[in-house]
């Protein structure tokens, strides 16, 4: 195949170059294969393939048609025969997130040097008790559209918020893959939330506990660690960020299993580019916190957190400052 390649390209290409690159090209593809680093590699007696991100990509695909099917099947099935159409694609569900969720335990198993016992037979248990959980996280998912309709006024229908809000997209690939967090599944709920964080800009932790009624606007830049616990009724703006506070690599191991991240109560409001970080920092219920704040510290209930308005200073070609009020008395 290499030397078709190189025949191909003689017209345009130096023969002699390619020819003395053909000879490099078994160089370069050994030194790749035996560059390991024992960080990274287990080298298994028995390899075994990782879940597949095209696969696990089609899940959410599927979970949304089911969820949704008035929205995201190429042809919207009859009334009559809806339930036909979900069976089949649940059954499609099941064996697609049976076969990843499997793959999934064995990897991780033997890269933990453990035997690997039963990740077949826990992947079809796990997909099962997945499946059972779809009317509920539909629930969840209703009351998180309910929360766009009433807190956006530019929503203008279910409909718009479904299909075009990217940050009840978000949501809703995270209420999937916290399931599967739940569910003690490694890997697959990261690559579904990161998969929406590359769609979105809205980067949700599979961890994080989410409450009912959540509402994202805008979305763009929002952050929301593994150990975050948001209450019911919450909204965020975009670039909110609730993250954990840098910590040493010492720190690091230390913090690991334990909270890192803030709490947000109900009924809170948070405002664009707001930095709250730490698990020292619980903003209490129906709390307003305004735009570009910092906050590391607890924050009692019904509080306003507010920066200062800023001076605006206006220069002009002279070089002369004046101020906003210097300028509308003119």
């Amino acid at each position: 195949m290499i030397k078709k390649a190189l025949h191909l390209n003689q017209g345009k290409d130096d023969p002699d170059a390619l020819t003395s690159f053909f000879d490099e090209i078994h160089t370069i593809a050994q030194g790749l294969a035996t560059a390991r680093d024992a960080r990274i590699h287990t080298d298994n007696e028995a390899p075994v393939s990782l879940p597949s991100n095209e696969s696990i990509v089609q899940l959410i695909h599927q979970a949304r048609r089911i969820l949704f099917p008035d929205f995201f099947f190429q042809t919207a099935p009859a009334t009559a025969n809806l339930a036909h159409c979900l069976a089949r694609e649940i059954m499609e569900l099941y064996d697609n997130l049976s076969t990843q969720v499997g793959l999934s335990l064995r990897h991780n198993r033997l890269q933990a040097a453990q035997p690997d016992h039963g990740s077949n037979k826990r992947g079809s248990e796990t997909a099962i008790d997945f499946l059972r959980a779809l009317f509920e996280i539909k629930r969840l998912l209703t009351a998180d559209m309910c929360a766009a309709m009433e807190g956006d006024p530019a929503a203008r229908s279910f409909d718009e918020v479904i299909c075009s809000y990217p940050g009840f997209s978000a949501i809703t690939v995270y209420r999937l893959a916290h399931k599967l967090h739940v569910l003690r599944v490694p890997l697959i709920p990261r690559i579904m939330t990161e998969y929406a964080h590359s769609l979105t800009g809205i980067d949700i932790h599979p961890g994080a506990e989410i409450g009912e009624s959540f509402f994202i606007d805008h979305g763009t830049g929002v952050v929301v660690g593994e150990t975050t616990e948001i209450g019911d009724r919450v909204r965020l703006y975009q670039g909110v960020t609730l993250g954990a506070l840098s910590l040493s690599k010492h720190e690091i191991a230390l913090f690991k299993n334990k909270k890192r991240h803030p709490t947000i109560e109900d009924d809170v409001i948070i405002y664009s580019n707001a930095t709250i970080l730490g698990a020292e920092a619980v903003i209490g219920a129906r709390s307003i916190i305004g735009g570009n704040v910092w906050i590391t510290e607890r924050v009692p209930a019904d509080t306003k957190v507010l920066l200062e308005k800023p001076k605006l200073i206006f220069i002009g070609n002279n070089g002369h400052k004046t101020s906003p009020t210097q300028e509308a008395e003119k």
